[in-house]
C-alpha cells in the first residue's frame, strides 16, 4: 500500500470513528436531556446495533455485485449523513426513534464493506491493519475527550450539530474511493449460498460467538457509561477525560497489535482481552465514584476493544484468506456480534440499569466477559485432547 492510498483510508477511518466518538458517549445524555428514561435511551442503542443485523449482509452483497463498489460507499455514507440531520427537527416521539433506524442502518452498512475494502488492499500485510485503523481512533479520541466539556457549556442542543462535521467528513473520504477497483467475486460455484458455505468452515462459528458476547458485554458500557460516572458526580470534563483515556490507550495499542498478534497469534491475544475485560467491568461497577479508578478501568479499553478487535480481524484473514470471501465474512462478522450482540446488549442493560443502576449494569457484563473466556478456550482444550489422524 503506497502512501497516497494509506492516507486514503486512514481518513475515512477518522472521520467515521470521530463521528462515532460523538455519539457513543453523548447520545445517552442527549436523549436523557430530552425528557426520556433509561429504555429509551436502550431502545436507541438497541435501534442502533439492529441496522448491523441487516443492513451489512445486504450491503455487502450489493456492492460486491456491483462494478462501482465505491459508488455504494459514498451513497451510504451520504445518506447516513441525511439521516443524521434528521435528529435536528426530531428529538422526541416516534420520529425520534424512525431516524435512528434510518441513520442506523445506513451508517452500519458501510463499514463492513470498507473493513473488506482495506484488508483486500493490505494482502498478505494484513498484520499491518492496526496502524491503518488506529486513525479511526484518533478520531473518536479528539471528540470524545473533548464534548463531554462542550455540552456542558453549549448545551445538550449542540450534540447534532457537533456530530454532523464528522459525518461530512466520511461524505467527502468517501469520494475518494469511488473508483476502487471490486474485491474480486466468487465463481459461479460458490454462488448459490455464500453466507451458508463461509458458516460451516472450522472455527468460524466460535469466533462469532466469542466476538457476540463481548458486544453483549459491552452494551453497559456504551449505552450508560457517560450516565454512570455522573451518577457517581464526575462532570462532563472528568466524563470526556476518562473517554479520552480509554482511546489513548486504544490508539497506543493498536500502534503495537501487529507486534503483539505476530508473536503470541490472534487466539492467545483474545484470550489476554478478555481476562482484562471481566476485570475492568467489576472495578467500573463496584469503584465507579473514584476518578483514579475509572482511569485504570479506561485502560483496559486497550485489551477490550484493540487488541481483541485487531486479534479478530487476524482471524477473519486467517478463516476467509481468499479476497472474495471478505465482503460477505465481514458483513456476517457485523451483523452476528455487532448486530445480535449490540441490540441484546442494550437490551440487557437497560433492564439492568432500570432495576439496579449502573453496579447491577456493569457487573453483568463482567459475568458476560467471563462467559465468553469460557466459550473462547474451551474448543480449544477439546480439539488438543483429541488424538491425531
Amino acid at each position: 500500500m503506497s502512501p497516497a492510498d494509506f492516507r486514503r483510508y486512514a481518513l475515512f477511518y477518522l472521520g467515521y470513528y470521530g463521528a462515532l466518538g460523538a455519539y457513543t458517549p453523548y447520545i445517552g445524555r442527549w436523549v436523557v436531556a430530552n425528557g426520556h428514561g433509561g429504555y429509551a435511551v436502550g431502545a436507541m442503542l438497541a435501534l442502533w446495533y439492529g441496522g448491523r443485523i441487516v443492513a451489512p449482509p445486504t450491503w455487502a452483497r450489493l456492492s460486491t455485485r456491483s462494478p462501482h463498489p465505491g459508488h455504494w460507499l459514498v451513497a451510504g455514507c451520504l445518506l447516513s449523513l441525511l439521516g443524521f440531520c434528521a435528529f435536528t427537527g426530531f428529538n422526541t416521539g416516534a420520529m425520534l426513534f424512525v431516524t435512528m433506524a434510518w441513520f442506523g442502518v445506513f451508517f452500519n452498512a458501510v463499514m463492513p464493506q470498507f473493513e473488506a475494502m482495506t484488508l483486500s488492499a493490505l494482502g498478505d500485510r494484513n498484520h499491518d491493519y492496526g496502524r491503518i485503523r488506529m486513525w479511526g481512533s484518533i478520531g473518536f479520541l479528539i471528540v470524545a475527550g473533548s464534548y463531554g466539556w462542550l455540552l456542558d457549556r453549549l448545551g445538550n442542543d449542540a450534540f447534532v450539530w457537533l456530530t454532523l462535521p464528522w459525518l461530512a467528513l466520511t461524505v467527502v473520504a468517501s469520494w475518494l474511493h469511488r473508483g476502487d477497483r471490486p474485491i474480486p467475486a466468487a465463481p459461479a460455484a460458490h454462488a448459490g449460498a455464500p453466507a451458508l458455505a463461509l458458516w460451516r468452515r472450522v472455527g468460524v462459528r466460535r469466533l462469532l460467538l466469542v466476538a457476540m458476547l463481548m458486544q453483549l458485554g459491552f452494551g453497559p458500557f456504551y449505552v450508560f457509561f457517560t450516565l454512570h460516572l455522573q451518577a457517581n458526580g464526575h462532570d462532563g470534563f472528568a466524563v470526556g477525560v476518562l473517554w479520552a483515556i480509554g482511546v489513548l490507550c486504544e490508539i497506543l495499542m493498536f500502534w503495537q497489535a501487529p507486534r503483539l498478534v505476530q508473536r503470541f497469534g490472534a487466539q492467545r491475544l483474545m484470550t489476554a482481552c478478555l481476562v482484562a475485560t471481566a476485570l475492568r467491568w467489576a472495578m467500573v461497577a463496584l469503584l465507579g465514584s473514584s476518578f483514579a479508578w475509572m482511569a485504570l478501568a479506561q485502560t483496559g479499553h486497550a485489551f477490550s476493544f484493540a487488541a481483541f478487535h485487531a486479534g479478530c480481524m487476524r482471524r477473519m484473514a486467517e478463516l476467509f484468506p481468499q479476497r472474495r470471501d471478505m465482503a460477505a465474512a465481514q458483513g456476517m462478522l457485523y451483523g452476528f456480534s455487532g448486530g445480535i450482540g449490540g441490540v441484546a446488549g442494550a437490551g440487557i442493560a437497560a433492564v439492568a440499569w432500570q432495576t439496579g443502576g449502573g453496579q447491577r449494569a456493569f457487573l453483568l457484563g463482567a459475568v458476560i466477559a467471563v462467559l465468553a473466556l469460557v466459550v473462547h478456550l474451551v474448543p480449544v482444550r477439546l480439539l488438543r485432547a483429541q488424538p491425531a489422524t
